[in-house]
C-alpha cells in the first residue's frame, strides 16, 4: 500500500481481512500499530473451530487503505461497511486496545449488529499519550538506506530499546522486490497527525446493553481498579476478567487462558 491519501468522506473504505473457519461470524480488531496477523494464531487454532472468523486490518494499518483521517467514528463506519459488504447482520466482536475502542464505538452506535462484545485491555476513558516517541522513531528511519530488517532493527534500537516491542513493530514492514526497498504498511503520517484523537474517550450518552466482557492483564495499567464505574455507564451488563502474568498484549502473553475465557463468553 502506497502512502497517497484520499479524502475519507468521498470513499467507502474496503478493509483488508483474513477469514478462517465456519459458523456464526466473529470479527476481531487489532490495536494501534498492529494488524490482522496479530490474531492469526488464535483465529486459526482456536476460534475457527466455532466461528467464521474475520480478522480485519483497520484503516491506515496492514493492507487496508491509507487515508487522511483516523478516529473511532470513522473506524466504526468502516466496520459497518464491512458487515454490509459481507451480508453480516449480527456478529460477535473482539477488539484489543485501539481495536477495543473501535469495537466499543461500534457497539454503542450500532447495537443491533453486535451479539456479544469482548474488549481486551482498554477502557472507554481518555489516555495520556504513550506512543509519541515510537511514532517519531519509525518516521525518522530512512528506509531507502536500509538493506535488511536487521538494519532497521538496529536503527530503532537506541530509541526503542525493548526487543519485543521492536519485533512487534517490524511486522509492519513490507519489501518491494521491484524497488528493492522496505516500506511501512502503516500510514505513519496520518496516525501521528490524528494521534490525539485515538487517545480520546468514547463519548457518553449512549449504551450497549448486550453481553459485554472486559479482559485485562494483571501487569497492565490500561484498565485500572475503579474504571468499572465509567464502563458500566456505557455497558451496564459488563463483566470483568483479569488474566495473571499478562501485560497489555493479553492474548499474546497468555493465549491459552485468554482463549478459554473468550470461548466461554462468546458461546
Amino acid at each position: 500500500m502506497g502512502s497517497d491519501c484520499v479524502n475519507v468522506s468521498e470513499e467507502k473504505l474496503r478493509l483488508a481481512y483474513k477469514q478462517y473457519g465456519e459458523g456464526d461470524p466473529l470479527i476481531i480488531l487489532h490495536g494501534l500499530l498492529g494488524a490482522s496477523s496479530n490474531w492469526h494464531t488464535l483465529a486459526r487454532s482456536v476460534f475457527c473451530r466455532h466461528y467464521t472468523v474475520y480478522t480485519l486490518d483497520q484503516r491506515n494499518h496492514g493492507r487496508s487503505p491509507h487515508v487522511d483521517h483516523i478516529d473511532y467514528p470513522s473506524m466504526a463506519a468502516d466496520l459497518l461497511h464491512f458487515l454490509e459488504d459481507h451480508r453480516i447482520e449480527k456478529c460477535r466482536l473482539i477488539g484489543h486496545s485501539m481495536g477495543g475502542k473501535t469495537a466499543m464505538e461500534f457497539a454503542l452506535e450500532h447495537p443491533e449488529h453486535v451479539a456479544r462484545l469482548l474488549v481486551v485491555d482498554i477502557a472507554p476513558k481518555s489516555y495520556p499519550p504513550r506512543h509519541e516517541e515510537i511514532l517519531k522513531a519509525l518516521r525518522d528511519v530512512d528506509l531507502s538506506k536500509m538493506t535488511s530488517r536487521a538494519d532497521i532493527d538496529h536503527a530503532l534500537a537506541s530509541r526503542i530499546p525493548e526487543p519485543p516491542v521492536r519485533r512487534f513493530l517490524l511486522k509492519n514492514l513490507s519489501y518491494d522486490s521491484k524497488t528493492g526497498r522496505y516500506e511501512w504498511e502503516l500510514n505513519l503520517a496520518t496516525i501521528q497527525k490524528d494521534y490525539e484523537q485515538l487517545n480520546e474517550s468514547i463519548e457518553n450518552g449512549r449504551q450497549y446493553d448486550g453481553p459485554t466482557l472486559f479482559v485485562r492483564g494483571s501487569n497492565s495499567d490500561y484498565v485500572e481498579d475503579g474504571d468499572d464505574v465509567g464502563i458500566r455507564k456505557l455497558f451496564p451488563n459488563a463483566e470483568f476478567e483479569t488474566i495473571e502474568n499478562a501485560g497489555h498484549w493479553v492474548h499474546a502473553d497468555q493465549p491459552e487462558n485468554f482463549a478459554e475465557i473468550a470461548k466461554n463468553f462468546l458461546g
